[in-house]
């Protein structure tokens, strides 16, 4: 038989029921925090990952990685996921969000919980990797997580085939993925901090048709590329986060908030944004 792999990259916040950084806390680091709304986000994201993987199944796939991809990426509760399906835990993993597109026979990639990039109008928790990365633009397109990890998945031959997530997300996802993508709105996203979501179930209900559609058709789909070399830029909220980035070597200032970069590829690109977004991780307050 012809393996036919997936991979689902589950995150919390395009969630349906989340819209609020109280429910999508891990409760041990303290601060404006719920142990109770973090367990039953933590249940849905489970629950709607598992119902993305069944739908894999459904359409035949041999393989279902299900990677963590929210925080401290050890969100998932196993035992609500089909049999068989496996699964990543831990954050210090080499290719973060999309661990597991780089394994031979994957035939696609799933984005489960997925949101809007930052800035974005009406995006319940819209951001971009954390809270002080203000934008991200690779060759004047600006772009989120879903961008940076379709190019990453990308560089493996690796097409997306599926999202869910908030309506401004699916938005996005189409005008720059393409709408060779399926998506799923599992909520409408009214402001930063408000939504209107579907019904848990319904929610499952539709992502794991969604997904049985996208994985049926993935023969058709192609990976997600860009020009290379590509120059990329982010944008912090401070100038004393860029004051940091511009001494990573190859890194230059282009404003008093931002820095660029070129990259012969997407991995080099990704793993650059990804030092970056860590070493601007500064104090303030001096």
């Amino acid at each position: 038989m012809t393996e036919r792999r997936v991979v689902i990259s589950v995150d919390m916040e395009g969630v349906t029921g989340v819209s609020s950084w109280v429910q999508v806390s891990p409760p041990e680091f303290g601060g404006l925090v719920s142990g109770a709304e973090y367990e039953r986000a933590r249940e849905r994201m489970t629950l709607e990952a598992a119902a993305a993987a069944q739908g894999a199944l459904d359409a035949g796939a041999t393989d279902v990685l299900v990677n963590d991809s929210h925080d401290t990426m050890r969100n998932l509760i196993p035992e609500l996921l089909p049999d068989g399906v496996r699964f990543t835990s831990g954050n210090d993993k080499p290719l973060s969000m999309v661990q597991g597109v780089q394994e031979p026979g994957v035939v696609g990639l799933l984005f489960v919980g997925y949101h809007a990039r930052a800035g974005s109008v009406r995006g319940p928790l819209a951001h971009t990797w954390n809270g002080f990365v203000r934008d991200v633009v690779v060759n004047g397109v600006s772009t989120g997580e879903y961008g940076l990890n379709a190019l990453l998945a990308g560089h493996y031959g690796v097409p997306v085939l599926f999202a869910s997530g908030d309506d401004v997300a699916m938005g996005e996802i189409t005008a720059e993925l393409g709408s060779g993508v399926v998506t799923v709105p599992v909520k409408e996203g009214l402001s930063a901090f408000a939504a209107a979501h579907l019904h848990p179930r319904e929610a499952q209900r539709r992502i794991r048709d969604g997904a049985r559609r996208a994985v049926e058709a993935a023969g058709d789909a192609t990976p997600y590329v860009t020009r290379w070399p590509a120059h990329a830029q982010v944008s912090f909220n401070h100038q004393a986060r860029a004051d940091a980035g511009e001494r990573v070597p190859g890194v230059t200032r282009v404003d008093a908030v931002t820095v660029g970069w070129h990259s012969p590829d997407a991995y080099h690109l990704f793993q650059t944004f990804r030092m970056l977004a860590k070493v601007a991780e500064v104090r303030l307050d001096g």
